[in-house]
């Protein structure tokens, strides 16, 4: 497999240094990454770098997945407009658990395999270096002229920002370039990568390795993810798409892929599926012929779930989408677990009702109308004459009583007139 052009048929290349593609088809390569530990989870926008070195993985190569428990403490200023908010130790080490659990998911590190992947943090050989020990055998390598010549560097230096730049920040291409030199020379590390707005720290460690240790490194870097709308790949209304399903459930993590426009799915079918250049050209093709259907988006929705939360939570958030517009029962519902029901419902209105009203039975006429949801009783009475009343998505008469038994995640009851008009009870 040639793992630069498998990125490259797929849309992901964007630069490569000279000779890298030559290289890594004559070497099986030692090649990492570096990500950020500013949250205990990753979102959707790291899947890129992840699926890089799953590719990298697959070609037979050595992939290094490193986390940033040092230059976190920093502060990457690539594509930042502003500086971030220093983290402290504590949080660090709790950002660092959540990221490190993440990427065992998707990268293979058993050691019976030749090419297992590997996890480091760069605190574990940053916290050891003086800052007197790292201006001598660091910063003397590269001038301030090759530093301000980086776009990260000009465009906050630039008469357009506000904040201008810190040494803190000014310092991370540093901290940056002194990891692959110190991959490079303790894991024999040759290849860095990264998304498009990494090349300049990059191309650090790749001058570093030169000047320092008379070495040859290579890198490339991958597109960052635009779409076609102009919005923000990675956010929704209410933020970030996280990989831990308890900041994102499975059902909206399927969704947001399932919601994609269909000129971003001819792109995400080929950035976030392992599917090969075949298999992607049919589905393209069956999908312009019936685009109602939604056959791309489904299926990077089927693939990228699978991949990131297991089979099971992928089938469970096929039948939570199934739950709004197909024929789903009370006893559906019920299989939800209270996030992803809340998910589903999202935005719908809503009452408390004392669990002890529950528990003696709450006749359907006042449970629809003393809570908010229709006008009155009349008119609860005449939605039972045209059978439109159901609780927990199935129709009642006017005999109903709601009682525990009815309660989905033994907190909500389900209320619904007509097809599309809901309302919630919930039980405190």
């Amino acid at each position: 497999m040639n793992f630069v052009e498998e990125l490259r048929w797929r849309g992901m290349l964007h630069d490569i240094m000279p000779e890298t593609e030559d290289y890594l088809l004559k070497n099986k390569t030692t090649g990492y990454i570096g990500f950020d530990p500013t949250a205990d989870s990753l979102h959707i926008g790291s899947l890129v770098p992840i699926i890089i070195l799953m590719h990298f993985q697959k070609a037979g190569h050595h992939p290094i997945a490193l986390v940033g428990g040092a230059t976190g403490m920093v502060g990457d200023p690539s594509g930042k407009s502003d500086e971030r908010n220093l983290l402290d130790e504590e949080t660090l080490a709790k950002n660092i658990s959540g990221v490190k659990a993440q990427l065992t998911r998707f990268l293979n590190f058993d050691n019976d395999i030749e090419n297992a992947a590997q996890l480091v943090n760069n605190y574990d050989w940053m916290k050891e270096i003086s800052l007197i020990e790292f201006v001598r055998d660091v910063g003397k390598h590269i001038t301030v002229n090759y530093m301000m010549a980086k776009d990260s560097v000009k465009k906050r230096l630039s008469s357009e920002s506000q904040t201008g730049m810190s040494f803190t920040e000014f310092t991370y291409q540093l901290f940056q370039g002194y990891d692959f030199y110190h991959l490079y020379k303790e894991k024999n590390c040759m290849l860095q990568m990264g998304g498009s707005d990494q090349w300049g720290n990059i191309t650090t460690g790749t001058e570093l390795i030169r000047r320092k240790a008379q070495g040859k490194a290579y890198a490339l870097t991958c597109k960052l993810i635009t779409k076609a709308d102009g919005s923000k790949f990675g956010k929704t209304a209410g933020g970030n798409v996280w990989l831990d399903a308890k900041r994102t459930s499975p059902y909206k993590f399927y969704q947001y892929w399932l919601n994609s426009s269909d000129e971003d799915a001819e792109k995400y079918i080929k950035i976030f599926t392992f599917l090969d250049k075949e298999t992607i050209e049919k589905l393209i093709t069956e999908h312009k012929e019936a685009p109602h259907l939604r056959i791309l988006q489904k299926k990077i929705g089927e693939e990228v779930t699978i991949m990131t939360h297991g089979e099971e939570a992928y089938k469970n958030a096929i039948k939570a989408s199934s739950i709004l517009f197909g024929k789903s029962t009370a006893e559906d519902l019920k299989t939800l677990d209270e996030q992803t029901f809340l998910d589903v419902f999202d935005g719908v209105p809503q009452a408390e009702v004392k669990r002890s009203v529950i528990e003696n039975g709450l006749e359907i006429v006042p449970a629809f109308a003393e809570n908010g949801f229709l006008k009155s009783n009349g008119e609860v009475r005449r939605a039972l004459k045209e059978n439109s009343i159901s609780v927990n998505k199935e129709k009642v008469k006017d005999d109903f009583i709601i009682t525990t038994k009815d309660l989905i995640a033994d907190k909500f009851v389900l209320l619904q007139r007509g097809k599309k008009s809901y309302f919630l009870l919930k039980i405190i």
